[in-house]
């Protein structure tokens, strides 16, 4: 539709002279801000790395499907955007609630009602995505042992790990206590990109210190390097312009540090908080049917007793510990 508008001569604000026109204060916390919503729509990348584990040759296609998926979605987003200039002013895309279906309303007559049920069905897809990869990186974390042992369980016939979903779904609630979905992409953009840049840092470091360890997927320095300069001028400049909404994202990120030294830091706790903990996986892997995975070491060998022991969550009833057996 935005190329027949463009044949049909509907192209003012994308001209040159007018595209540019300032139709409001130039500020480059603004601008920054812009950047950090903006490249909330491109954030797909980053997910891909959550489910390596499920990919057949994930050091090919890893690298194949972020090539692909970065220019197409590009490509899609970007013309998307012509159109809609094609149809609107600058200043009634800043007044839409939903800019997509303005564009159709203004555009499609009684056939209007595709742009809804697009978006939803586009909404449906980015929520399945979310879900698909997000649980991962709970699941992932509590086989590390940074989180309840519980979330690392994976359903006995399906292999899903039903636990770490509920759970993202839960924390996806609690987010939507906030009723503007803008603060909301500037809390979650904020501590994303903080991630980001800090892990990106650290592959920087590990490059320096440990230039012989293997790397089935390697890039040149400078594209790393290239992301923290622009890494750092986002979050600098987003503080500056909205510190009430960053800094609320901070104290939201904050709050896993009290978590972590009660529940990982914490090693010797009193006998009543373990049992409760274990209660309640042993009730949550029977509503669930969930186990812990069988794990196997380098090179496909069973793991050794002691591994074996480490990762066994399941608590089982009237079983003797330790302290039991080491009485006489």
């Amino acid at each position: 539709m935005g190329i027949v508008q463009i044949c049909k001569g509907e192209y003012f604000w994308l001209e040159p002279k007018n595209a540019f026109e300032n139709f409001q204060e130039p500020d480059i916390g603004l601008i920054a801000l812009a950047f950090l919503q903006g490249s909330f729509a491109y954030g797909g990348w980053n997910f891909l790395n959550y489910v390596t584990e499920e990919l057949v040759d994930p050091y090919k296609n890893l690298p194949r499907a972020i090539f692909i998926s970065i220019p197409l979605v590009t490509f899609v987003y970007v013309f998307a955007n012509i159109a809609y200039v094609t149809a609107m002013s600058p200043q009634e895309l800043l007044a839409s609630n939903a800019v997509a279906v303005t564009f159709g309303e203004k555009l499609l007559g009684v056939m209007a009602w595709i742009m809804p049920i697009s978006v939803a069905l586009s909404t449906f897809g980015g929520v399945n995505g979310s879900l698909f990869t997000s649980s991962r990186l709970f699941f992932a974390g509590a086989r590390e042992g940074h989180l309840p042992s519980l979330l690392a369980m994976i359903h006995i016939k399906r292999c899903t790990p039903i636990p770490a979903l509920l759970f993202t779904c839960v924390s996806t609630l609690l987010m939507l206590v906030t009723s503007d979905m803008y603060t909301l992409i500037n809390y979650v953009g904020f501590i994303n990109y903080l991630f980001y840049g800090v892990t990106v840092a650290g592959q920087i470091v590990l490059r320096w210190k440990q230039p012989d360890i293997p790397r089935p997927i390697k890039v040149n320095l400078i594209f790393p390097i290239i992301y923290l300069l622009f890494w750092a001028f986002l979050l600098v400049f987003s503080l500056w312009s909205e510190p009430v909404v960053c800094g609320i994202g901070l104290a939201i990120m904050m709050t896993g540090v009290p978590v972590y030294f009660l529940g990982v830091y914490w090693q010797h706790k009193p006998k009543c908080v373990n049992d409760f903990i274990e209660s309640l996986t042993l009730v949550s892997q029977k509503l669930c049917v969930v186990v812990y995975p069988q794990m196997r070491g380098q090179g496909g060998e069973e793991m050794n007793e002691e591994t074996k022991e480490q990762k066994q969550p399941i608590y089982k009833p009237g079983s003797p510990t330790k302290a039991d057996q080491s009485q006489p």
